[in-house]
């Protein structure tokens, strides 16, 4: 390199040299960090949305064990299947791996079954409750096959003509 009069060097130039390297060197990793943090946001997204459906699935299934145990209970107590109703109710409540926590019966014979259901350690417990008996009202229909309206297989008209290759009814 050659100097010149103000100070100056010739020679080759380093042109891919910059000036701000020292600035440059601290950035370093930032789009690393960047990354995990956002990938760290996502996984706690699809954990909270686990639990919620998790818990979801725990509110329906507590429901349904507490439908099964009522209507169970209601059979019982009109005199369809025997046992107490409550009975019953906690025998069909453990089926469905719920335990019983109230059970009221009416003088109507309806019967009021509250169940608990365990959901887990993080979620706890899931609770249901449900009502079943008879109807109720005048438009309560007696029950037995003698007091049933409806008309018997041999007066219901076919819903579609029979076609060509139709096979006759038996009887």
């Amino acid at each position: 390199m050659t100097p010149l009069a103000d100070g100056r060097e010739t020679g080759p130039r380093h042109r891919h040299r910059r000036r701000d390297r020292g600035c440059r060197s601290q950035e370093r990793g930032a789009g690393t960090v960047l990354a995990l943090g956002v990938a760290l946001v996502v996984i706690m997204g699809a954990a909270l949305l686990l639990l919620l459906a998790q818990s979801a699935v725990a509110a329906s299934r507590a429901a349904a064990a507490a439908d099964l145990a009522a209507l169970a209970a209601a059979d019982a107590a009109r005199g369809i299947t025997p046992g107490d109703p409550c009975a019953v109710a906690r025998a069909v409540a453990l089926k469905n791996n719920a335990a019983v926590r109230g059970c009221s019966q009416a003088p109507d014979a309806s019967v009021q079954v509250r169940v608990e259901l365990n959901a887990g350690p993080l979620l706890g417990v899931a609770r249901g409750l449900a009502r079943a008996g008879p109807p109720s009202g005048p438009a309560a229909v007696p029950r037995g096959p003698a007091a049933d309206p409806r008309p018997g297989p041999a007066a219901v008209p076919p819903a579609v003509p029979p076609g060509p290759n139709a096979v006759p009814p038996p009887g």
